[in-house]
């Protein structure tokens, strides 16, 4: 496959999503100095996602420039079915993020940035709790640090010489059982 072939494939997969647009100002000599700050969220929505964070005069130039370093910095998180295997707190700066797995059916419990990450993920089941700052870009930050924690189900049991079905969600031993 050519390098061609596999950028118009990842293009037209990816789910991108607009976090957060906020004017900022640089303070200079004559005055103040006004652009635009823009966080897009892109996923493929089967467990790969990234953010960036874009800045220019005008809102569709930032938000080319985000869109692009989110692109680069995808990264691969473990998903279980349609959650998260385990529990997992993600801190940046003052902001924490707590995601918990939960059964089929009970959708993202989340808000704002948590959500569009998650969703951009392909996580479609999850419970969330965001503590301490609400700062936009830390608690996306603070929402990857997570994922990115996570350990899948099969790589986690064999680095502990268990059985993979004693380390799944209680609901899913449940069943099994």
């Amino acid at each position: 496959m050519s390098d061609f072939e596999f950028s118009d494939f990842s293009q037209q997969e990816l789910d991108e999503r607009v976090v957060d647009i906020a004017r900022v100002a640089k303070v200079v000599k004559g005055g103040r100095r006004f652009s635009f700050r823009v966080t897009i969220v892109v996923g493929d929505n089967r467990g790969r996602v990234g953010v960036g964070i874009g800045k220019a005069n005008a809102v569709p130039d930032a938000m080319r420039k985000a869109s692009e370093r989110a692109r680069k910095s995808m990264r691969k998180v473990a998903v279980f079915k349609t959650t998260i295997p385990h529990e997992v707190i993600g801190r940046v700066s003052g902001a924490r993020v707590l995601l918990k797995p939960a059964s089929a059916g009970t959708g993202v419990i989340a808000g704002g940035g948590v959500r569009a990450v998650l969703e951009a993920a392909g996580i479609s089941d999850i419970l969330t709790k965001s503590l301490g700052s609400n700062n936009i870009l830390n608690v996306v930050e603070a929402t990857m640090a997570a994922l990115e924690q996570l350990k899948s189900p099969e790589e986690e049991a064999v680095r502990r010489g268990k059985p993979v079905k004693e380390l799944l969600p209680f609901w899913e031993r449940k069943k099994n059982a």
